[in-house]
């Protein structure tokens, strides 16, 4: 503070203290697709576009994909997503090459890496209902640039089976390993409207509107598995389900790291997990949720950028977070968590240099997969029964 003659008062602000830390929207959801009949205005190619409600959407036109995605993601109650629309190709080659976009132009998939710039928001739940499904082939181009993006914006892809059968289902899971890739198989039944007859229809578009809906709805950390899917009539084939029955298809699609479409007591997603080999994050839940905690910790802290060292800086970083992370405990979004400042990391010549290493734990809830009711047998319950008839005589 320069020291300047003054007879009189002054108040001088101290900006010390810590900052809270809000956490980021999980919930918005981003679409690759195509709609021929458009309008090019409000949706010019290769463009995130938000669309806040369906009449926002109907300028999409009848045509394409984006559409129907659109109307089965406003199914579950979710009215805002991030769409992006592409040229339609000739065939299907021409149109997938199209969806799925190239990096350095950011056309296509890619497009959505703009979304921020563009919109305001932030997609987390990435889909191209239509496009991600490909037979004969190792893996989709498509699910694999939607990956890419997710891996830069801290999301998931939810992705389409083959719509075959069981073993091509887990054969496609089997093309992947990304702790971001939530696979739904088989298709969903819907009646349309227009053509007043039941269709089939990607599953992917619900699938997301259910992950939406949960986050906002219950909390990011919640698995989107056993809640029920709006807008369908049923599957496009019959999968077995038992409770307690592990040999169904339901819980081998399950066991290869497919989520599946169950009936019971309504039509329920089913299935929790994504198809990496590491264990740690097999739960798509459990990624999510680190994913939401740490894009919040680093957008809570630009305030804290370039300002000169001090111990009060230190401590207002280290009891913002802890006071962030014991929030999230609360929620039960976390079951704890803990900050520290690590000496022998923060040493002179590091501090010298700008930087500041800040250290925290965290542990995210699984869910609940497997429960087991031990039931055991007590013949003393007998010598009670003879007891109290002989108490009433």
């Amino acid at each position: 503070m320069p020291e300047q003659f003054l007879h009189g008062i002054e108040v001088v602000q101290i900006d010390d203290g810590i900052r809270p830390i809000s956490t980021v929207k999980s919930s918005i959801i981003g679409i690759v697709g195509t709609a021929p009949d458009a309008d090019g205005a409000t949706f010019p190619l290769d463009t995130p576009v938000l669309v806040t409600g369906p009449r926002m959407a109907a300028s999409l036109g009848a045509t394409g994909t984006l559409k129907d995605a659109y109307g089965a993601v406003y199914a579950q109650g979710v009215n805002v997503a991030v769409v992006v629309r592409v040229d339609e190709g000739a065939d299907a080659g021409e149109t997938r090459a199209s969806v799925t976009g190239d990096a350095a132009s950011q056309t296509g998939a890619f497009a959505l890496l703009l979304s921020e710039n563009q919109t305001g928001q932030v997609p987390r739940i990435l889909i191209a209902p239509g496009h991600t499904t490909i037979q004969n082939a190792a893996a989709s181009p498509v699910t694999v640039a939607l990956l890419s993006v997710a891996d830069r914006l801290r999301g998931i892809v939810v992705a389409d089976g083959p719509n075959t059968d069981e073993a091509a289902a887990l054969a496609d899971a089997g093309s992947h390993g990304s702790d971001r890739l939530y696979i739904v198989d088989p298709a969903v039944q819907v009646f349309d409207t227009d053509s007043a007859e039941y269709v089939t229809r990607p599953a992917s578009g619900y699938v997301a509107g259910v992950i939406s809906r949960t986050d906002n709805d219950k909390g990011f950390w919640w698995s989107p598995s056993n809640q029920l899917v709006s807008g369908i009539t049923g599957t496009a084939r019959p999968i077995g389900f038992g409770l307690s029955d592990p040999d169904t298809e339901a819980n081998r699609l399950n066991e290869g790291k497919v989520a599946t479409i169950v009936r019971q007591d309504g039509f329920r997603l089913w299935g929790n997990r994504s198809t990496t080999a590491d264990a740690n994050w097999a739960f798509l839940s459990v990624r999510r949720t680190a994913d939401m905690i740490y894009e919040s910790i680093e957008a809570g802290h630009l305030w804290a950028m370039d300002r000169p060292f001090s111990g009060q800086l230190l401590l207002d970083l280290r009891d913002g977070v802890q006071t962030y992370l014991d929030r999230l405990k609360a929620q039960g979004a976390i079951l704890g968590g803990t900050v520290w400042l690590d000496p022998e990391l923060n040493t002179e010549a590091t501090l010298k240099s700008g930087q500041l290493f800040l250290d925290f734990d965290i542990e995210p809830p699984a869910a609940l997969e497997h429960l087991t009711f031990r039931a055991h047998r007590n013949g003393q319950y007998y010598e009670e029964l003879v007891a109290d008839i002989a108490a009433v005589n």
